[in-house]
């Protein structure tokens, strides 16, 4: 897996706990996702987050961490393409978070599921 971007972990990203709040972290590796499926997929395709598995937080992150998340093509269907993720420490490698299964499906004009014409993954530079 490769691990694209960084987040420093600033006051205004954490719970009421001190630490970083899950939602703020899912919009991120949502955001991360997403490009990474445009850049697979081309980015004049219309991409929506259709489905996302079980998300396994393993650890947390405080003000001043920086975390980085990573991301790997699952599989290629006609007009979607499944994706996992990860989100981990960038000092120490504990994952935050872990999830198996991001599906993004590439919709057309209409707000209907279009094929996104992609048959093999390239491998896209760090």
């Amino acid at each position: 897996m490769q691990f694209y971007s960084r987040k420093w972990i600033k006051p205004e990203d954490l719970n009421p706990n001190g630490s970083l709040f899950g939602g703020k972290l899912l919009s991120w590796i949502d955001e991360e996702a997403a490009i990474f499926a445009m850049c697979q997929l081309g980015k004049d395709k219309h991409l929506v987050t259709k489905f996302m598995s079980e998300i396994n937080f393993v650890s947390s992150a405080k003000q001043g961490d920086v975390v980085e998340m990573g991301v790997e093509v699952v599989s290629l269907g006609r007009s979607s393409i499944t994706l996992c993720a990860k989100v981990r420490n960038k000092l120490n490698k504990a994952t935050i978070i872990s999830i198996d299964s991001m599906v993004f499906v590439s919709l057309g004009a209409d707000g209907k599921p279009n094929p996104h014409g992609v048959t093999r993954i390239e491998e896209l530079d760090p």
